[in-house]
Parts: C-alpha cells; structure tokens; sequence
C-alpha cells in the first residue's frame, strides 16, 4: 500500500513523504517515520519512481544530454541549440535543491515527521497550490516542440529558483512537484509546460537521493526489509508510471485547483483528526 501510494503522491502535486507519515498513523500501523528501516524502505520506493520518469521521457533526456555534449564541445550554448539551454536549466535547478536537502534533510525531517505536523503543512501545501494558481503569469508560445518552449521561456535565476523550492518537499506535507510546478506557472509556463519542468527536474534529484542512500539497502541497515523494500518498489513503478501518464495528458487542459483542494481539505480533516483522539 505504501509502495502504491508513494507512486502516485510523489508526481501528483499533493506530498509522497506527507502521506507516508499520515497513512500509518490514520490506520493504526506501528511505524516510525524516522527509524532507519522505513527511510531504507522509501530509498526503494523512490529511486523505482526515478527509473520510471527516466523511462517516460527518455527521448528527452537523450537530446538534453547531447546538448550538454555540444555545448561542452562549443564551450558555448548556440543561440538555437534549445535542448542545451534546458539541460543547463536543469543542471541550475538540481544544484540549489542537492545543496539544500543534504543540509537540511534529517534537521526538517526529524523536527516536522509527525502526522500532526504532516497534517498541518498538507493543509499550506493546499493553500500554495491555490496560490500559484492565482499569481501565475500567462505568456505567449513561443514553439510548437515542448522541451523548447520550456528551454525559451525560463531564464537561469528562474531555474535557481524553481530547483530551490523542492527543498520545500523535505517538510512532510509540501509537495516537491507541486512547488515546482507553481514556480513554473509563476515564470510564465503552462500547465503542461509547467508538469513536464517539474518531471524532468525531479527526475535527478529524486534518484541522486536515492543511490546516495542505497549502500544502506545492501548493507546490515537493510536487513529484515529488502523483501518489502522490493515490493513497494515494484509497486511504485507502477503507480508512478500510470500517474506521469494521466498528469502528461490532464495538464494539456485542466489546473492544480483539484489538488489544492484535496490537500485543503485532507490536510485539515487529519489535522482535526489527530487533534482530537
């Protein structure tokens, strides 16, 4: 169930880490959030989520990494080489959120890893979703192919920016997509154009954090979960799989209001919940 839903939460704008502090204290499980064997278990879950969104928008990332080469090569980005001005997009984006989550990772974690917290900051992650919704900035199409639109419409400070708000995932409850996601609306994206920056954004830095944690899985730490770690990974490429797919496709028309209303509303309810049993 857990593998299931971390598929699922962690490319919906509505908080995969959130979920899996409040889920186990809504039904009853005995497990805690900052134990070394359920942060292994979410290492398994996470790098199967990473793989799929590689997967997904391979094409991409094959024409993103040699601009990068050409790029390298040239020791220039060419005024129309678009697929190398978003790889180095991404390459600003990644850097502020790796420095971020190594430092303040275990800090915001074991200060906010209750469900009554999760709960609450569910709930402003609601409230964010709403926000960017309503601040976010229209701009003109500037192409037909996807990748170059992002490539023409994002600037570097932008990139910095946006790739520095998934640190905001860290707080159980605060969405890492979602924040990138408002920050790409708030820079003048789509919604679709705006989905798929934050997919190809996460996709490093979702699987960066967890191979840097994987030596824990092969080692004594992962004794007694590799099984379970196993099947919730599986389960987890599943569910990511099927949700880049409907998110790819929903955002072509349709907005982040749905989500900031169930995070509103989830977040409170729990909140209320937990306050008073």
């Amino acid at each position: 169930m857990l593998g299931l839903l971390q598929g699922v939460s962690e490319l919906f704008p509505i908080s995969s880490l959130g979920h899996s502090v409040i889920l186990p204290k809504l039904v009853g499980w005995h497990i805690k959030q900052n134990a070394d064997y359920f942060l292994t278990f979410l290492v398994a879950t996470h790098l199967a989520t990473a793989l799929v969104l590689l997967g997904f928008f391979r094409r991409d990332w094959v024409r993103i990494v040699k601009g990068i080469g050409r790029s390298l090569r040239d020791r220039e980005i060419a005024p129309g080489d678009t697929d190398a001005k978003l790889g180095w997009l991404l390459v600003v984006g990644t850097i502020p959120a790796g420095i971020l989550g190594i430092t303040l990772q275990d800090k915001l974690r074991n200060l906010f890893g209750s469900a009554e917290y999760a709960s609450i900051f569910l709930a402003c992650n609601g409230v964010l979703l709403f926000g960017a919704e309503l601040l976010r900035r229209r701009a003109p199409q500037t192409d037909t192919d996807d990748d170059a639109r992002i490539a023409r419409q994002v600037g570097w400070w932008q990139a910095a920016v946006v790739g520095a708000a998934q640190a905001i995932a860290l707080v159980p409850g605060f969405s890492r997509s979602g924040a990138s996601m408002g920050g790409g609306l708030l820079v003048g994206l789509s919604h679709k154009d705006a989905a798929r920056f934050a997919f190809l954004l996460a996709t490093p830095i979702i699987g960066a954090a967890a191979l840097l944690k994987l030596p824990q899985l092969a080692g004594s730490e992962g004794n007694g979960v590799r099984g379970p770690a196993a099947v919730g990974a599986v389960c987890a490429a599943v569910t990511a799989y099927l949700a880049v797919r409907f998110l790819m496709r929903y955002f072509e028309t349709r907005t982040l209001v749905p989500f900031a209303v169930y995070c509103l509303a989830a977040g409170t309810s729990a909140a209320i919940y937990f306050a008073v049993s």
